[in-house]
């Protein structure tokens, strides 16, 4: 039982909008596809989405490391996945999303190897996920209107993004607040756009509203603000950017500077690695959060297969293939019925087909 064969495919997939956060705005995602064979017939999807501000990586730069990584896998048991995670671990430090594609293939292949959907085999804990929508950063009247019609769409729960002008943050919030309702479920995200000062006046005016959680209130590396902002705020306070990998959930768990950890594939290298972050969180008393960077199809659904697996993990923010004007998958995937991830009866991931004008050729063929 070995790998016979990897393919890397480059893929380009538009936004149905400009998207903006704090940080910036962007008009498509630039992802990388990776298809593990194996010598048995069964085969695995995986994907890198990767992010030069949150990641440090590029389209680029994934394809330059799984060109270091992927020669030393052929032959390799596709079951063996820690001993993968260490090897790749060995020959390329940080690149998380480019070892994420790997882990997410092998996994597809571990579902399809026991025959049952990867969910199953990894915990089974829940057979749907509850996932919001995200609300990139308009002016405050036009994201009420579009907290309107996802609410209309079924979304049982908003993320909104914020970060730019805390005042209008603010004025954001109460408008969307008052369009969709007090059942509606919102969540904020920063992208690390406040500084500490601004994040504990902005959430304490943001209390009366009734959001959930606030996400990455400050810069990543600021940790003192961090634990300023957690201990001064009247709404609890999730780490992104500052956890990538279960030593940085350790740290910021021993320091006491969040509430609640979004784990993301595309920063913990996988599957593998964000279930020790779950774990660690979990000993801790502090709930878990899926997110999504761009992924298509395929990291969507490693993302939903983790979320109903694990206990922990009790909210999901996996919206991005929702997001895309252009769809990689033509044949399964997690779909979603009012606000919940469906899953499909397929074994692994449960993607049976993708869009071959969209994959087109690969770049590279590993034997």
């Amino acid at each position: 039982m070995g790998i016979q064969q990897i393919e890397v495919y480059p893929v380009t997939l538009a936004y149905r909008e400009p998207f903006r956060i704090a940080p910036g705005a962007s008009t498509e995602s630039h992802n990388v596809v990776a298809k593990i064979v194996t010598d048995y017939g069964v085969y695995g999807w995986g994907e890198a989405s990767p992010s030069e501000r949150v990641t440090g990586e590029t389209p680029e730069t994934v394809i330059k490391v799984l060109d270091k990584i992927v020669p030393k896998l052929i032959g390799m048991c596709p079951l063996r996945i820690e001993q993968t995670v260490e090897l790749m671990d060995n020959l390329v430090a940080e690149n998380p999303s480019a070892k994420a594609a790997i882990d997410i293939a092998l996994h597809d292949i571990f579902g399809k190897t026991v025959r049952k959907e990867l969910f199953r085999v990894l915990g089974g804990y829940r057979t749907d996920v509850l996932t919001d929508i995200t609300l990139g950063i308009k002016s405050p009247k036009e994201m009420a209107r579009d907290a309107v019609k996802a609410v209309k769409r079924g979304f049982k729960a908003l993320k909104v993004k914020v970060g730019v002008n805390p005042e209008e943050d603010v004025e954001r919030i109460r408008l969307i607040r008052e369009a969709v309702g007090e059942k509606i479920h919102i969540r904020i995200d920063a992208n690390q756009g406040w500084t500490p000062k601004q994040a504990i006046q902005a959430l304490n005016k943001m209390e009366k509203y009734n959001i959930q959680f606030a996400e990455q209130p400050v810069p990543a590396e600021d940790l003192k603000g961090l634990i300023e902002v957690k201990r001064n705020s009247p709404i609890p306070v999730m780490a992104d950017e500052s956890v990538h990998s279960p030593g940085d959930a350790l740290r910021l768990v021993e320091a006491e500077a969040i509430d609640l950890i979004n784990i993301k594939l595309m920063k913990s290298g996988g599957i593998h690695k964000a279930e020790k972050i779950a774990a660690i969180a979990e000993a801790a008393g502090i709930p878990c959060m899926i997110g999504c960077m761009g992924e298509s199809e395929i990291g969507i659904a490693a993302g939903a297969h983790l979320a109903a697996a694990i206990k922990n993990i009790q909210y999901a923010d996996l919206d991005s293939d929702l997001l895309l004007k252009e769809k990689l998958a033509k044949k399964g995937g997690t779909k979603v019925k009012n606000s919940m991830r469906i899953f499909p009866k397929s074994h692994g991931l449960g993607i049976k087909e993708l869009d071959n004008s969209k994959l087109g050729k690969p770049l590279k063929v590993y034997k």
